[in-house]
């Protein structure tokens, strides 16, 4: 592993353990049983915006030599997203998503447009770890969540990891997937529930599942106010016929993890 890819993913799960106070207390009950967790992948949101899409976003983890490896297309979310993944085993796939601007109306777009206004010229790079780049008012935001909670999510907290994975299969005192997400349950985790607490199965080489965010403190134009934060994510993979591991991501189940951000879940 290199020292610059290293070196960002750690800035990145600083950055994330900040917005997702589950993530060390997860850590901490899985070390406690001997466990030395490995990242599946590391997820990341952003808007359909030549200067700030899926490209752009990819371009250190390109520069790290991961190559690009599947497209997902998520209609009823208006989304696109790619994955990423590295040679290196240890390292982690990369999964970036964007909200397809284009396929909203026009008080959505006039919204997002006022952030995306605010970009400055000369971009922060690496952009992943960029935080958020525009002001935004607890009011807008509270509209973009009306419309899509994705929307609402990047309002509030910009470029940085959505979620972590912890990748099960690397795990030695659990067996199953059903199986952590007991141990998070009897912990006082919430799971998303969103399709079923596991999203998809064996047949489809994939399993998942994932906490529902927490509520953190974020300021806002017109004062802080609690919104959504990040998740904690679990995958299990499987083999496929041709006996490696399944690399991918399946798009049904991915569409249902994305609401571990919806406020829905947390009322």
């Amino acid at each position: 592993m290199s020292m610059q890819i290293e070196s960002l993913l750690g800035q990145l799960w600083d950055q994330y353990r900040e917005i997702n106070p589950q993530a060390d207390r997860i850590h901490q009950l899985l070390t406690a049983r001997g466990e030395v967790i490995e990242n599946d992948h590391v997820a990341f949101r952003t808007f359909q915006d030549p200067r700030i899409g899926v490209d752009q976003l990819a371009v250190p983890f390109l520069e790290a030599g991961y190559q690009e490896g599947g497209e997902y297309h998520f209609e009823e979310k208006k989304l696109f997203a790619k994955h990423y993944q590295h040679a290196d085993p240890g390292l982690p796939k990369i999964f970036i998503s964007e909200l397809l601007l284009d396929e909203f109306p026009a008080d959505v777009r006039e919204t997002i447009d006022k952030l995306l206004d605010q970009i400055p010229a000369n971009l922060p790079t690496p952009l992943c770890t960029a935080g958020r780049l525009w002001e935004v008012s607890y009011a807008d935001y509270q509209a973009l969540s009306d419309k899509s909670e994705y929307a609402s999510w990047m309002a509030a907290h910009g470029f940085c990891a959505n979620h972590f994975t912890i990748f099960v299969n690397k795990l030695k005192t659990i067996d199953s997937l059903e199986q952590l997400n007991d141990l998070l349950v009897v912990e006082g985790f919430a799971l998303n529930t969103a399709g079923g607490a596991i999203k998809g199965s064996p047949e489809v080489y994939l399993e998942q599942s994932s906490t529902v965010a927490s509520k953190v403190d974020v300021p806002f134009q017109d004062g802080t106010h609690q919104v959504p934060g990040c998740y904690y994510e679990f995958a299990r993979r499987y083999p496929t016929p041709s006996g490696g591991l399944f690399e991918g991501f399946v798009t049904k189940s991915a569409d249902k993890i994305f609401e571990s951000t919806d406020k829905k879940l947390q009322q």
